[in-house]
């Protein structure tokens, strides 16, 4: 796995409206209101955004290879090129299959 997931990504996963500030890993907190997550919350919510990224590397891969919006566009005025594009969509998604599909 190469995709990292920040401890300030994690925290606001779990607390989205908390102030803090993350410095050489140390969390200083800027927020009274909310209850601060423990480290073994920040550092499953980290596995858990990782996980899910991963889980997503089929669609990043797809999106990648898919025709550009300029070529599907263009494909709404011509019956070839939506074929064409139609064709290459499929190849793609046989290429990069959905994970449990």
């Amino acid at each position: 796995m190469s995709y990292k997931v920040r401890k300030s990504k994690a925290i606001l996963s779990l607390r989205p409206k908390s102030s803090f500030l993350v410095t050489g890993g140390v969390v200083t907190w800027k927020d009274s209101v909310q209850v601060e997550p423990t480290e073994s919350e920040i550092q499953a919510e980290i596995t858990r955004l990782e996980a899910e990224y991963d889980s997503q590397d089929y669609a990043r891969k797809r999106e990648a290879e898919y025709p550009s919006v300029q070529d599907l566009v263009v494909a709404l005025y011509d019956t070839d090129d939506k074929a064409a594009i139609d064709a290459k969509r499929t190849e793609i998604k046989l290429k990069y299959p959905k994970p449990g599909a």
